[in-house]
């Protein structure tokens, strides 16, 4: 898996840089803001759940390339007591992107789809959605992915006793719950919508 990714990120990096150094450079502190023994979801195996997603619907995507970035540095900066990771993930990548000489119109595009991860909101950009959809696929997914999933989030949080992570927790899910659509595009909404919100009402009644 990690192997994989860190093709991916090579062959991504070559197409506007062949300075090598800088690659594997990038590479590296990409591997281990991702591995801290805090990441128990929001790590490498995240990234390549979603990598896997952006392959398989490439012909979808006006430009994967920058999907691929934005998937790379969209949780690089990861901290649960914080409200402000997006946003600085943004402005990570706005930097590593421009070292590596991406051009400024398609940095200024990862910036907006990674603070779209923020809010999950629908965006007039296809590109931004699917990379929306990708992000949320997992709460799509079998019951026994999902408990797994919500196993690995509680982890995350453990620094707050069970009955603040509740509070939050039950935020998180109604805040889904309410929402028009979880998915944004129309195939992940025809395919992941409803095993979504079963899983997401049963986590909430499990909570209560």
């Amino acid at each position: 898996m990690i192997a994989d990714l860190a093709i991916i990120w090579q062959e991504l990096a070559a197409k506007f840089t062949d300075d090598s150094q800088l690659t594997n450079e990038l590479w590296k502190e990409i591997e281990a803001s991702y591995t801290t023994k805090n990441r128990h979801y929001h790590n490498l195996a995240h990234l390549s759940y979603m990598a896997d997603h952006t392959v398989k619907y490439q012909n979808k995507l006006s430009d994967s390339d920058i999907v691929l970035f934005s998937i790379f540095y969209h949780d690089i900066v990861y901290d649960v007591t914080r409200k402000d990771n997006e946003k600085k993930s943004a402005d990570l990548a706005r930097e590593r992107l421009s070292q590596l000489g991406v051009p400024n119109n398609k940095i200024t595009q990862c910036d907006t789809q990674i603070i779209a991860t923020q809010k999950h909101a629908p965006s007039n950009d296809a590109d931004t959605n699917y990379l929306l959809d990708f992000d949320l696929a997992i709460l799509g997914e079998s019951p026994t992915v999902y408990q797994e999933y919500t196993r690995k989030i509680r982890k995350e949080y453990a620094i707050y006793p069970g009955f603040l992570y509740r509070r939050g927790r039950k935020k998180v899910l109604q805040h889904f719950l309410a929402m028009d659509r979880i998915f944004k595009t129309d195939i992940f909404y025809e395919n992941y919508e409803p095993p979504a919100r079963a899983n997401l009402k049963a986590e909430l009644e499990s909570l209560t």
